[in-house]
C-alpha cells in the first residue's frame, strides 16, 4: 500500500502540514521534510509512512507525553486528550501511552488513591467519584481506590468544614443557613447529612 502526498503546507513555528490521499495529516518539522524528500504528488510507500508515523513522530509524542506528565500528574484520558490537541495521530498517540504506561509515569490508580488522599477532606465520596469520572479514571479503579483510601465519616467532614468557616448551627439565620447548605451540596454531601449536622450541631 502507499501513499500519495495530496497536500504540501508550510505553517507556523517550522512546521509543515502534509496531507495524504486527501484525509489524514501529518505534522513534521521542515527539516524533518527535507530530509525524508517529502513533496506534493509524491507517492509514499507504506514502510517510510510507518517509519514516519512511529519513528518521527511517535518519538516527538513520548518526549511531549514525559514533559507534560513532568509538569503534574494527569490520567490516561487527559494525556490523551492533551496529545491530540497537539496534533498527534492516533498511532503515535498509542506509542507515547504505552511508553510512558510502561515505566510508570502514567498510572490511573496511583493518580485516583492520591487524588482521593489530597481532596478527600474537602469532598464527599460522591464528589470524589464524580471528579475522576470526568477525568476519564475508569470506574472499577474508582472503586478499588475508594476502598484504599477513603475515610467514609461524611457528617464529620462537614463538621470540619463548618470549623474552618467558624460556622456554629443553631446562630445563624435563614439567609446563612441556606449559603452553607448550597456550599456544602456543591461538595458533593447528601442533604440527609448536611441538614443532621445543622441540625444537632456538634453533639453527634
Amino acid at each position: 500500500m502507499a501513499y500519495i502526498v495530496t497536500d504540501y503546507k508550510v505553517s507556523g513555528k517550522g512546521r509543515v502540514e502534509i496531507c495524504l490521499d486527501g484525509k489524514e495529516t501529518l505534522w513534521l518539522y521542515a527539516k524533518e521534510a527535507r530530509q525524508l524528500s517529502l513533496e506534493e504528488g509524491m507517492e509514499l510507500p507504506e514502510g517510510q509512512y510507518r517509519h514516519i508515523l512511529h519513528e518521527v513522530i511517535g518519538r516527538r509524542a513520548v518526549k511531549r507525553a514525559m514533559h507534560l506528565l513532568e509538569r503534574q500528574e494527569r490520567t490516561e484520558h487527559q494525556l490523551r486528550e492533551k496529545l491530540a490537541q497537539s496534533g498527534y495521530p492516533g498511532e503515535a498517540i498509542e506509542d507515547a501511552v504505552a511508553y510512558v504506561r510502561r515505566y510508570h509515569y502514567l498510572d490511573d490508580a496511583r493518580y485516583a488513591r492520591t487524588f482521593i488522599r489530597y481532596h478527600q477532606e474537602k469532598s464527599s465520596r460522591q464528589r470524589l467519584e464524580q471528579d475522576l469520572l470526568r477525568r476519564g479514571v475508569p470506574r472499577d479503579i474508582i472503586t478499588q481506590s475508594m476502598e484504599e483510601e477513603y475515610s467514609s465519616d461524611e457528617k464529620a467532614k462537614i463538621h470540619r468544614l463548618l470549623e474552618k468557616k467558624h460556622f456554629v448551627p443553631g446562630t445563624a439565620d435563614q439567609s446563612e443557613m441556606r449559603k452553607i447548605y448550597g456550599f456544602l451540596m456543591r461538595r458533593g454531601f447528601r442533604s440527609a447529612d448536611i441538614a443532621s449536622v445543622l441540625r444537632t450541631g456538634w453533639e453527634e
